[in-house]
């Protein structure tokens, strides 16, 4: 069975979760979930903002299985603390890691391969001590683990990912929304940049077609795009809290490229105005014509 047969087929789960000791969080009941193609959730908790963004998908019981090893891959690149936007926000991705452990999972596993400095930038952005105490497994990329992989794509023939990535039975991708001077934005489809090995600066050059043809490689279960704080400019390093809107956002699906149209939006643009977003839609990784698509929008 393929994924999406998979996901036309699996059962809504149930109502409320109720994490042990973190979460008493009654949500509301979910009709034909499996109809939803995005999420939208606002609510000024982020991490009661991603447990309702998860319920109307259908509950987290819908993509993780009790045994599976599951990733969930944040953008951890920058030496800043939460409040600059730079990094995913610590509470989504711990809330994330929670619900895969409720879901049954054997093992949840946090990394990224940042640019600053990897140590400084695990601790100023909160998510290791977040997930850590989550019960993930947090780890620093180790470069011996990066695997040559056929890609054979428009731009990419082939590239050396982190084995973790290519290893694990689901990922759950969880980018932050931001600007970005070269893609325009950095979403969903350029968050794999953390997973990808060798001489990154070389993916700049034709970044669109390089980033189409790493999303067709790696396929996320989910992806859940952090927008509680967005970076409006200046990206991707921001630095000034003036460049930073609170939006107190959530958007979950498991299209990429629908998940980076409607991310899009977030800024006042389209998704064709994104040449990643646009290519990916051409050349049937997902939609980006949002107006096609089951959004399910809930404030909290």
């Amino acid at each position: 069975m393929d994924r999406r047969d998979f996901l036309k087929s699996a059962a809504v789960a149930g109502l409320g979760m109720a994490l042990p000791g973190t979460y008493n969080l009654l949500l509301p009941q979910v009709e034909a979930a499996e109809k939803t193609d995005l999420v939208v959730a606002r609510g000024a908790s982020p991490s009661k903002t991603t447990l309702a963004a998860m319920n109307a998908m259908g509950g987290i019981k819908r993509f993780i299985s009790r045994g599976d090893i599951v990733v969930v891959k944040p953008n951890i690149g920058w030496d800043r603390t939460p409040e600059y936007a730079a990094n995913t926000n610590p509470e989504v991705v711990a809330t994330l890691v929670r619900l895969c452990y409720e879901a049954g999972a054997k093992k949840v596993k946090v990394f990224d391969y940042p640019v600053n400095d990897a140590r400084r930038c695990y601790k100023q952005s909160g998510i290791a001590d977040a997930a850590r105490a989550a019960g993930a497994e947090v780890s620093f990329v180790d470069e011996r683990k990066f695997k040559d992989v056929r890609i054979n794509g428009m731009a990419l023939k082939s590239w050396p990912l982190y084995k973790d990535i290519l290893e694990t039975d689901k990922i759950i991708n969880v980018p932050i929304a931001k600007t970005h001077g070269l893609a325009t934005l950095t979403l969903g489809m350029k968050n794999w940049m953390g997973v990808m090995g060798g001489w990154r600066s070389r993916l700049h050059h034709r970044i669109d077609e390089n980033l189409v043809d790493v999303s067709r490689a790696i396929k996320p279960t989910l992806v859940v795009l952090d927008a509680v704080r967005i970076l409006t400019a200046s990206g991707p390093q921001g630095g000034d809290l003036d460049d930073v809107k609170k939006l107190d956002t959530i958007i979950v699906g498991t299209d990429q490229v629908a998940v980076d149209a409607y991310g899009a939006t977030l800024f006042g643009m389209k998704g064709a105005d994104l040449g990643y977003v646009k290519l990916g839609h051409e050349v049937g990784l997902g939609t980006m014509n949002l107006s096609r698509l089951k959004i399910r929008k809930i404030h909290l």
